[in-house]
């Protein structure tokens, strides 16, 4: 779906990247091992995203790190894009609808880390969850976005977590 409105499979691993999470951050040979590109065609894409302003740069310890310009007018809507694109949105709005008192939902794993890997890892919090529902729908939701859903509900030690949905109790505690 995304692929054919930006054809570019490098610009579209570095959007996934850094629009996953606005705290997402990389350097040029980082990106080039984590995505197992060349460094040219990386720094391509993104010196044309830090052109564009989708991209701020700062440098530590002489490197060049690159994170989403959160202060862009197009952050959020593409911020969105990405997660409709990954299918989060669908998967937290089915989450909430029918699965019980959920607390909170995040997201864990590569996507976490901005990775494309295929594997989109979701960890549901919560008091009498239908956990026989939840399973169903990531059956539902690996069929129409051709990704496969892990659910946990025990809350890992996994370190990257980006919270997708939290309860208003849960944000008073």
């Amino acid at each position: 779906m995304l692929e054919s409105l930006i054809t570019s499979k490098t610009r579209l691993k570095l959007l996934i990247k850094f629009f996953v999470s606005a705290g997402n951050q990389g350097h040029l040979r980082g990106l080039a091992d984590e995505f197992q590109e060349s460094t040219n065609a990386i720094r391509k894409e993104l010196n044309q995203l830090s052109e564009a302003g989708y991209l701020e740069k700062s440098t530590a310890k002489n490197r060049i790190l690159y994170r989403a310009n959160i202060k862009h007018s197009l952050f959020k809507p593409l911020q969105k894009l990405i997660h409709t694109y990954l299918g989060i949105d669908e998967i937290v709005d089915n989450i909430l609808q029918k699965a019980g008192d959920i607390q909170e939902v995040s997201l864990i794993g590569d996507y976490a880390a901005g990775i494309d890997s295929g594997k989109i890892d979701v960890l549901i919090l919560g008091e009498n969850i239908n956990q026989a529902y939840l399973l169903q729908l990531a059956d539902k939701v690996r069929e129409k976005l051709k990704r496969d859903i892990c659910i946990c509900f025990e809350n890992s030690d996994k370190k990257r977590k980006i919270v997708l949905f939290e309860s208003s109790e849960k944000q008073k505690r």
